[in-house]
């Protein structure tokens, strides 16, 4: 039974909602794809990593974080102003090429200035898109419209993950090119069937009025950065496994064929679990959930140490498990909690915070966990997880506290 009564999206409305999932599919199975066997790529191997090998790695991926995050507010911008198709289809554009681009070399510049202008491409994709949902879902089903957004979004991040990580068990090194032209595939598939149910569908053109600098003021408010910074921390961990799970596996024994499979049960689980949460936010309200969601990743970061520290154990995977099912209540709630609190002239632009934050997670989490690891080994780990779970426990402390005021001109409240 659906946790929600509301009425569904109306039906004009389906069709750039329809066209944004699956564009949302391609782009982000393209990502999962391609950074699954990246550091290998630039290394040149895919095993026997060593102290050298992995900070060049993680220096040359935080580039695509820091050209998301230095332009993405920009990009929110543009698409507010101008519209948010013709951003997001140049980004997927773009995309494609720096992939095919990427996939002819290996030379460490040249992947990082790709990968640099990548991350342009990438928030310009992520604003566009979050703000069509949260144009075309009435507030009171935008939970569970955000929480398809959110199944697409991470469904393709570990399908593409769980075919990168089996290619980079079955392909030798020096053929991880046909990864990256797999990827460029994907995005001129997912392109090309975006612009056919396109066709026809009323879309948001922008507007004469939009005031840059006001939105900035109000998009940067209180009530908004208590949605959007723990996505900060979250990110300051997802970022580093994303980048060095599949060479992390290989170095302790486990087969890459094993992850993927893995992997790709947890990309099942995304599918069932994201609409069901937002629509639970729908019901029950935005903090809620996000307050499940949030104790889900401290606990899977308590669990994820002890495993370190202990080795596997049945009860400390079960934990680990249930901390994962939690944890995946905050996406859903707090992307519509961020749409609730804007207007569509500003929309994207607000939106766009959301991936400078994750953006910028993901470079502090490369930098801090790849230096702790440097110098202290396993403590160095502790300490990042236990760093982590702090800010996210302060920042849910500080947003139940937060009292309701009364909204701005420019925006609606959250629930």
């Amino acid at each position: 039974m659906h946790p929600t009564t509301v009425p569904p999206t109306p039906a004009e409305h389906r069709r750039p909602l329809q066209a944004v999932l699956i564009a949302t599919f391609f782009v982000r199975f393209g990502f999962g794809l391609t950074l699954a066997v990246f550091a290998s790529y630039i290394i040149g191997r895919s095993t026997g990593l060593g102290g050298g090998d992995v900070g060049a790695a993680g220096v040359i991926s935080a580039m695509a974080p820091v050209g998301e995050f230095s332009t993405v507010l920009i990009s929110g911008a543009v698409a507010d102003r101008y519209g948010r198709w013709p951003v997001l289809l140049t980004g997927m554009a773009a995309a494609a090429v720096l992939f095919a681009v990427a996939a002819t070399t290996r030379d460490r510049y040249a992947l990082g200035a790709i990968n640099l202008i990548f991350g342009v491409a990438s928030g310009a994709i992520l604003a566009a898109s979050l703000a069509v949902v949260g144009d075309r879902a009435d507030e009171s089903h935008r939970g569970y419209e955000m929480g398809r957004f959110d199944a697409m979004n991470l469904f393709g991040w570990v399908g593409g993950f769980a075919v990168g990580f089996g290619l980079l068990g079955l392909l030798p090194n020096d053929r991880l090119d046909l990864v990256f032209a797999g990827g460029a595939a994907a995005l001129a598939g997912g392109l090309g069937v975006t612009f056919t149910l396109l066709r026809g569908a009323p879309v948001y053109h922008g507007t004469t009025r939009y005031d840059f600098a006001n939105v900035l003021r109000t998009a940067f408010r209180r009530s908004v950065l208590l949605v959007t910074l723990p996505w900060l921390v979250i990110y300051m961990l997802i970022g580093t496994a994303l980048v060095f799970l599949g060479t992390a596996a290989e170095g302790i024994g486990i087969s890459t064929s094993y992850l993927a499979v893995a992997i790709g049960g947890g990309g099942a689980l995304l599918v069932v679990t994201q609409p069901y949460y937002g629509g639970l936010a729908d019901r029950f309200g935005r903090n809620r959930l996000m307050t499940v969601g949030a104790t889900g990743f401290v606990g899977a970061m308590v669990c994820a140490s002890l495993l370190l520290a202990w080795g596997v154990s049945d009860p400390v995977l079960a934990g680990l498990g249930v901390s994962v099912i939690l944890a995946l209540a905050y996406g859903p709630a707090a992307l519509a909690a961020l749409a609730d609190l804007t207007l569509e002239m500003s929309r994207a632009t607000t939106m766009a915070i959301y991936s400078l934050t994750i953006s910028l997670g993901m470079l502090v989490g490369l930098i801090a966990s790849t230096g702790l690891y440097s110098h202290y080994g396993n403590p160095g780990i502790y300490l990042f997880f236990g760093a982590v779970s702090a800010g996210l426990i302060v920042l849910t402390v500080a947003r139940l506290r937060e009292r309701p005021v009364v909204a701005s001109p420019a925006t609606t409240p959250v629930r």
